[in-house]
């Protein structure tokens, strides 16, 4: 099977745009030539990829479900090359993270936004997962870095870094809590309790710390996303735990927080890359600034 890079981007540049015109003119191609390749491609793979009628083209199932994976080709692949292109400069290229949600949403902009007041060219695609998915992603070499929670007890990926992030209880201003002269294990349990999801590091830091204080904890409800966990905290189901460092707090002013007094609520978190596998200039370029920044 012949198939050439150069007919993946012009099969995802007219399936994005709906265009053969639109895309001819972004790919800086003739028309003509832009027929030709997909053609080609179609032909190379036994497929009908595009319904074309005089007035509007439109992807055939086939096309709508090679879309999604061949349009990351094109991105990953554009990415690799333009950092082999400016390797050694740093300028230019693509960082690929996998995040946990505060880190995505705290830690990672303020260091993008420092970072590039040095490399302004560096572009930066962000996957803001639960930890289970992170190391997974760094293992088969979908991101470069993975910043994860938790210890990265695997011996397919190197950690570059590790520091705390401590967890906080978070109720309405209302609450009890917020009189109580000392947050302890046993005084939340008192309370209903909205956890996160098993798969989350949060969870599992929060019943470890539950678990050292000789304590069980029941659900009164769950949570994927952190954010989930708030509004339900301010629609008054429970009190939740979350990172000191989330950012999730802020968009409930109602909603306060404060750290537990007991052992064992400390999350670990871990900047990895894939073990054996050295890393590109410019994600290596960001690991470095990421120690300096957290270090500092």
């Amino acid at each position: 099977m012949d198939v050439s890079f150069r007919q993946i981007k012009a099969f995802v540049a007219v399936a994005r745009l709906n265009s053969f015109t639109r895309a001819a003119a972004l790919l800086h191609v003739a028309q003509p030539t832009l027929t030709v390749q997909i053609r080609k491609l179609e032909e190379a793979l036994s497929v009908r990829l595009f319904e074309r009628t005089s007035r509007s083209v439109t992807l055939t199932q086939t096309g709508r479900d090679l879309l999604p994976v061949l349009a990351r080709l094109v991105q990953d692949l554009d990415g690799v090359i333009g950092d082999v292109r400016n390797q050694g400069t740093g300028y230019q290229g693509l960082v690929r993270i996998a995040a946990l949600p505060t880190a995505a949403a705290g830690l990672l902009p303020r260091a993008i936004k420092s970072f590039r007041m040095v490399h302004p060219g560096a572009d930066f695609r962000i996957r803001d997962v639960i930890a289970r998915r992170i190391l997974s992603l760094v293992e088969a070499e979908e991101v470069d870095l993975g910043i994860t929670g938790g210890p990265a007890n695997t011996g397919n990926v190197d950690v570059l870094l590790a520091f705390e992030d401590s967890m906080h209880v978070v109720f309405p201003h209302t609450h009890p809590l917020a009189e109580a002269q000392a947050v302890t294990p046993d005084l939340l349990l008192l309370y209903p309790l909205i956890m996160m999801d098993p798969d989350t590091s949060v969870r599992a830091v929060v019943e470890a710390g539950f678990h050292a204080a000789g304590l069980i904890p029941t659900a009164a409800g769950e949570a994927t996303y952190m954010m989930t966990a708030a509004g339900m905290v301010q629609a008054g189901l429970g009190i939740t735990f979350l990172p000191s460092s989330a950012k999730e707090i802020e968009a409930f002013p109602n909603l306060r927080s404060r750290p537990i007094e007991a052992v064992g609520f400390v999350r670990q978190i871990s900047l990895v890359k894939k073990s054996g596998r050295p890393l590109p200039s410019l994600p290596a370029l960001f690991a470095r600034h990421l120690r300096e920044m957290i270090g500092a």
